[in-house]
């Protein structure tokens, strides 16, 4: 995953608006708010839909 650390200054999470951090490991970018929601990252592009999210609990 290739993302500039710039990107991820400005991004935030789209349901609680706290920060993101990368997980390259999984290919996501997993809030650091109060959801923790993951998202995931397809072909180096942030899908930040709560919808397409994983929750902490799956």
């Amino acid at each position: 995953m290739k993302l500039d650390s710039w990107l991820l200054e400005i991004l935030a999470c789209p349901n609680c608006g706290g920060g993101l951090r990368a997980d390259d490991g999984a290919d996501e970018l997993v809030c650091t708010g109060s959801c923790a929601y993951a998202y995931p990252v397809r072909d180096d592009i942030p899908v930040l839909l709560v919808d397409e999210a994983r929750t902490p609990a799956s």
